[in-house]
């Protein structure tokens, strides 16, 4: 539950709920990793980063043992130490085994696949333009498999005016939480430059991102508003207020109920609500509660596309839990 008071306003009375919102497949792995790991190992298990980017998620966590941490030189040598669903670089693999860490991958197997593209592009000498943001967790990870050949660009006058070697051999890939829209015209930008531009078999942008994204553009025409609940470091979350807002709907990026501003309220007859893939869905209950309490008579969901994706723990934290009788079926 949320600790702040959650202040009083007067609630539109028609709430339209996105589905699909909340965790991706993603998400709910990297969580159930680090559950699984204390029951498996036991308190502390050290985390590198948020383990998601959500510190509700990170608090509930913290209070079932696990600590986390900034850099690896924080984690005592020969401890379990679970990297973050953001990915990173092969550095940090390095340094972690020069420590003596018994390391549990915790990144998403869409981030993954960038990395493996990074790679094969790498080795075939092509320059690499990564569209994404900079400083992003899962931006540096990834720019960490090719630093040399990796030029990150975040919008359409940067994508006009990097530079490279061989315009003949040039390929892009993408960070898995950005805008659809506006990706795509980062692209049409370097597709104008390099015609011959390479990219990956299939999008990078990930599912859940481009669902989530969908759901809002399905909700912003019949609403004047439109709450999402994530949080600010949480890139696809940003992205859901700005798809929003380009559709010409107001929208807010709130990391709970208390939040919420009562003056957003003010002539609005319609509130959309959703959340962004790494924030919980008892976040959104409360938010429902708290609309439902002050004048709310309908709530209806909305739903885009089902999902129904799932992605299996690692073999080794498997298998180790199966050996300990801890359910790893998850």
């Amino acid at each position: 539950m949320s600790e702040r008071s959650i202040p009083e306003f007067q609630a539109p009375r028609r709430v339209l709920l996105a589905a699909p919102r909340g965790y991706c497949a993603g998400v709910d792995r990297a969580v159930d990793i680090v559950e699984v790991a204390l029951q498996t190992y036991g308190a502390p298990i050290y985390v590198r980063k948020q383990i998601v980017h959500n510190l509700h998620v990170v608090r509930r966590l913290e209070g079932m043992g696990a600590i986390f941490v900034d850099e690896l030189d924080e984690v005592p040598e020969g401890s379990t130490v679970v990297f973050s669903a953001h990915g990173v670089a092969p550095e940090v693999h390095a340094q972690a085994g020069e420590r003596g860490l018994k390391v549990i991958d915790a990144t998403c197997p869409l981030v993954t696949k960038v990395h493996q593209e990074a790679r094969k592009f790498a080795s075939k000498g092509y320059d690499i333009v990564l569209i994404g943001h900079d400083g992003h967790e899962e931006v540096i990870g990834t720019m960490g498999e090719a630093p040399r050949a990796i030029h990150l660009v975040g919008d359409e006058r940067e994508a006009a005016e990097v530079e490279i070697a061989d315009p003949g051999k040039v390929a892009y890939l993408t960070q898995t939480t950005l805008s659809v829209d506006e990706t795509q015209d980062v692209i049409g930008v370097l597709r104008d430059r390099f015609p011959v531009l390479a990219g990956p078999r299939s999008d990078d942008i990930c599912y859940a991102t481009q669902n989530r994204q969908s759901a809002v553009k399905a909700l912003a025409g019949d609403c004047q508003l439109i709450l999402v609940i994530g949080a600010e470091n949480s890139s696809n979350s940003k992205r859901l207020v700005e798809v929003a807002r380009a559709l010409g709907c107001e929208s807010h990026l709130i990391p709970e109920v208390s939040a919420v501003d009562p003056a957003w309220f003010e002539g609005v007859e319609t509130v959309g609500v959703t959340s962004g893939a790494s924030a919980p869905e008892w976040l959104v209950d409360e938010l429902l509660d708290a609309l439902r309490e002050r004048g709310a008579s309908e709530v209806r969901e909305v739903q885009v596309v089902p999902e129904d994706v799932h992605f299996s723990l690692p073999r080794g934290l498997r298998q180790d839990a199966a050996s300990a009788g801890v359910n790893a079926a998850r």
